[in-house]
């Protein structure tokens, strides 16, 4: 993007409209960015010019000629943070770590990031989509050296089997555009910027002197740098050994949860209610962090099961972190560092300890999935506590201030068919029952440790005897063709399941159903009808036990419109809401808010709009 210098045809300041624009822009493109984040990006006072160049790429420069973002297209669809606002914000991206320093010799040379480059932690990658903005960092450094868009997704880099090119480079250190701030690092930062040696923890920290510098001159003084743990007089820079520093922050670390280990969980939470706030402790931003984590280890191993996800972030905060704070002890994100319960969640997915996923509609993190092998959850000890009620977590919500409205459970269950139903046999299931993803898999599992079917040669294999093979395979192989004798573990459990009926099973308080066949979202549709006039129309609503009629008065009521209720032509018991108007936006929220219904449930289609 910037290998060759290009001149801006155009440079203009930003109104005060445009700012706030930009800035909800932000919001929504670095979902990890705090209010506090996108300050240090673009100080609220500072003045802000965009430059636009030829290339249609536009570049936003803060006050001292700082670039700070750049768009690709020029329409706000593809912004990314220069290097400059990675320094002053590392964590505003998700960032792959290289393996070494021989591979950023080819990533600041304009080289785009293969897999192979990248350094896989043991709990493996972060989920990620494609055309997702990522950065690039060092080992033992901080501070990113690139940033650009990722090729695939994580679930197609798998199959790929990590192969080919992750990270489409866009902007990296010592680029054009890099060098059009003439090479000034981030003033006062106090972040550490790579050199880019061999030996990878050799930082150089930037000084208040190095803001003059001439870019030139810095690439001869790094030439001439000897590696070793510290090298002075280069500038005003100093080098230091960066292993010291990490060990110097785990140990802070370690002694804020120790400080915070002494708390003990209480078997009656809500004589958290019931206390005095003046007798209650405070306790620093760094404390509620660490006692954040201890309630959520807390919760994952007693009250969060497999089986109950994906779970909503609020379910997660209202009905098992909350109830697993200590007696007397108020918990409020907001007196975090994170000041948000989302991007609280997505830095414990960016750690590894969970998967998470932001719903597209409404923003509202969902939790997918929980690495029950990662090193916090096997080395953490949970307390032992008596089981709480439904009543008394209600209670405790009511008293944190955040009660919830009652959330529809939607969740895709399996039964056995007759396909695996020796499997369920063998094993002593019951073959009428639901079973959840993991309980399924949890079942061909069982009977491989039964029947001691993995291979002794190579324990990631399974060898298929004569009941399991024909429950993978018998009539899905074509005649002639012969049927497979072993199936790798990874998968195994996704094969079984594909033999067996899906079901979804919606529950809201008492009322359950389960009905056949994945669940359908609810449709909400908005269109013109004669006279250039809006109607928009609401189907699904059976899946997620609502009554057509009850809504349309309720609608009629809240948008001050008229309203009727018609039954789909050829689907049987099976309703449609008509509402007078564009209430597109308005409506999906109102059900959210409202009736419960998932976010990730709702599907919007606005076709008055071209």
């Amino acid at each position: 993007m910037f290998k060759k210098p290009v001149e801006a045809k155009l440079s203009q300041c930003l109104s005060g409209a445009d700012k706030k624009k930009l800035r909800r822009t932000l919001k929504d493109r670095f979902p990890l960015a705090s209010d506090a984040n996108i300050d240090e990006i673009l100080p609220p006072k500072a003045e802000i010019t965009v430059a636009k160049y030829s290339n249609k790429v536009h570049v936003y420069v803060i006050e001292g000629g700082l670039p700070m973002l750049f768009d690709n297209d020029g329409r706000s669809t593809e912004i990314y943070p220069t290097v400059y606002a990675l320094w002053k914000v590392p964590e505003l991206l998700p960032s792959f770590l290289l393996k070494g320093g021989e591979v950023s010799r080819y990533v600041i040379g304009g080289a785009d990031l293969m897999f192979p480059g990248i350094s896989i932690p043991p709990e493996g990658l972060l989920s990620f989509l494609a055309g997702q903005p990522w950065a690039v960092k060092v080992p033992g450094n901080p501070a990113p050296i690139a940033v650009g868009a990722t090729t695939m997704s994580s679930s197609e880099a798998q199959k790929a089997g990590l192969r080919g090119k992750a990270l489409r480079i866009t902007h990296y250190y010592r680029d054009f555009l890099w060098q059009s701030a003439e090479g000034h690092y981030v003033p006062n930062a106090g972040f550490l910027e790579d050199v880019v040696m061999e030996d990878p923890n050799l930082l150089l920290i930037s000084q208040p002197s190095d803001v003059h510098s001439d870019a030139s001159n810095d690439e001869d003084d790094i030439n001439v740098v000897e590696s070793g743990p510290i090298a002075t007089n280069i500038q005003g820079s100093t080098y230091v050994d960066a292993s010291k520093n990490l060990d110097a922050g785990a140990q802070t670390h370690e002694e804020m949860t120790a400080d915070i280990s002494g708390l003990k969980f209480s078997d009656n939470v809500t004589a958290e209610v019931q206390s005095d706030e003046k007798e209650q402790q405070t306790f620093s931003g760094e404390e509620i962090d660490a006692l954040l984590d201890k309630c959520l280890l807390q919760a994952l191993h007693t009250t969060v099961k497999d089986k109950d996800l994906p779970m909503p972030g609020s379910t997660l905060w209202s009905n098992h972190i909350l109830p697993c704070r200590p007696a007397g002890i108020t918990l409020d994100i907001k007196k975090s560092s994170y000041k948000k319960l989302s991007k609280w969640l997505q830095s414990k997915s960016s750690a590894g300890l969970m998967s998470t996923k932001e719903d597209r509609y409404k923003k509202e993190v969902m939790l997918l999935g929980v690495n029950r092998g990662h090193s916090d959850y096997m080395s953490f000890k949970p307390e032992k506590r008596a089981q709480e009620s439904a009543e008394q977590r209600h209670d405790n919500s009511v008293g944190e201030g955040s009660q919830m409205k009652l959330q529809l459970q939607v969740v895709e269950v399996y039964k056995p068919s007759t396909h695996v139903n020796s499997i369920f046999t063998t094993l002593g299931a019951d073959t009428g029952s639901f079973y959840s993803a993991s309980d399924a898999s949890d079942i061909v599992f069982r009977y491989v440790e039964k029947e001691n079917l993995v291979n002794p040669t190579d324990k990631a294999v399974v060898v298929l005897d004569v009941t399991l093979c024909d429950a993978l395979y018998k009539g899905s192989v074509k005649k002639g063709s012969a049927y497979p004798t072993e199936i790798h573990k990874k998968d195994l459990g996704s094969t079984f399941l594909s033999r067996m009926q899906v079901h979804h099973r919606v529950s809201k308080g008492n009322e359950v159903a389960v009905r056949k066949g994945a669940a359908r979202p609810i449709q909400i549709m908005t269109e013109r009808r004669q006279g250039n006039k809006k109607v928009t129309r609401v189907s699904g609503l059976e899946t997620f036990l609502l009554d057509a009629d009850s809504l349309a008065m309720e609608l009629q009521k809240k948008f001050a419109c008229s309203t009727s209720v018609a039954e789909l032509p050829g689907k049987k018991g099976q309703h449609e809401v008509l509402v007078q108007g564009g209430v597109i936006d308005d409506l999906a929220k109102h059900l959210v808010d409202h009736y419960g219904v998932p976010k990730r449930c709702i599907e919007v289609l606005d076709k008055t709009k071209k």
